[in-house]
C-alpha cells in the first residue's frame, strides 16, 4: 500500500507539470526502516532561456520568496511531536506540519513567473544548510559578494518559535520551499509586486556586491560575515 501510494503521488505530480513519468523500481535494504526515495529528472531548454545560480551580477538585488524555514518547520514538528506536545498545542503543531503544503515546498510557480517580470540573472533554491548556505552557494557560483540585511529575511512565525525552543539558528536549517532570486535593481519592485499579485510573498533581502567585499550580513546595525553552515542546524534536534 505504501509503494502504491508513493507512486500514485509521483504520477499525479508529474501530470500536473506535464512531466513524463518513466517509472522506477523498489527494493528492500537491511537496516533501513523507513522509505527513501531517489529521483532524477532530465529536460531541455533553449540556452538563452537558461537561468542558473551562477548568473548574479554586481548591483543586482536579492529577493527571497515565501520565507524560512518551511521544510525544517514541518520536519521538526513531525519528528519531535511527542516532545512538543508537552509545551505547544495540537493546533500549533499541526500548523507546523502543514507548512510543506502552505506555503509549500515547490518553487516551480514563482520560478516561472519571475522570468516574465524583469531581468532575472540568477535563481537558487536553498536546501540543506539553510538560507545562509544557499546565499553562499549563489555567491560562489556567480563569483560575487553579497550584503544581506538580516531584519529583511522573512522567518515564518512557526519556524522562529521552534528554533527558539530548540536553540538553533533559523538561517541554518533546511530551507526548501523558498527561492533566492538575483534581479536587476530597476526590476526589483516589479518582480516583488508581480509575485505578490499571484499570492506569493517576496522580500528584498540584500544586494550583490563585488567579490572582494565578501559575503556579509547586517545584524543589529553591524556588518559581519554571513555564517556558512557546513552541518545543517536541524541535526542538533533530530
Amino acid at each position: 500500500a505504501l509503494v502504491e501510494n508513493v507512486f500514485s503521488q509521483l504520477s499525479k505530480a508529474c501530470k500536473e507539470l506535464s512531466i513524463s513519468f518513466c517509472g522506477g523500481h523498489t527494493e528492500v535494504t537491511l537496516g533501513i526502516n523507513r522509505p527513501i526515495i531517489i529521483g532524477q529528472m532530465l529536460g531541455e531548454i533553449n540556452k538563452d532561456d537558461l537561468i542558473t545560480a551562477g548568473g548574479a551580477k554586481v548591483g543586482d538585488n536579492i529577493i527571497l520568496t515565501k520565507g524560512i524555514a518551511i521544510e525544517a518547520t514541518s520536519i521538526i514538528a513531525r519528528e519531535k511531536e511527542k516532545m512538543l506536545l508537552k509545551r505547544f498545542s495540537k493546533r500549533f503543531i499541526k500548523r507546523c506540519k502543514e507548512t510543506i503544503k502552505n506555503p509549500g515546498l515547490s518553487i516551480y510557480k514563482e520560478a516561472i513567473i519571475v522570468r516574465k517580470l524583469g531581468k532575472v540573472h540568477a535563481m537558487h533554491d536553498p536546501t540543506e544548510g539553510g538560507i545562509a548556505t544557499g546565499l553562499h552557494e549563489l555567491a560562489i557560483a556567480s563569483g560575487v559578494g553579497l550584503l544581506i540585511n538580516k531584519e529583511s529575511i522573512p522567518v515564518l512565525q512557526e519556524c522562529k518559535i521552534l528554533c527558539d525552543y530548540f536553540g538553533i539558528d533559523p538561517l541554518g536549517v533546511i530551507a526548501s520551499g523558498a527561492l533566492i532570486i538575483a534581479v536587476d535593481q530597476k526590476d526589483t519592485e516589479n518582480v516583488i509586486k508581480g509575485l505578490r499579485i499571484k499570492g506569493i510573498d517576496a522580500s528584498h533581502i540584500g544586494n550583490v556586491t563585488h567579490k572582494r567585499k565578501g559575503i556579509k550580513i547586517i545584524e543589529k546595525g553591524k556588518i559581519k560575515r554571513l555564517s556558512l553552515f557546513e552541518r545543517d542546524e536541524i541535526t542538533k534536534v533530530l
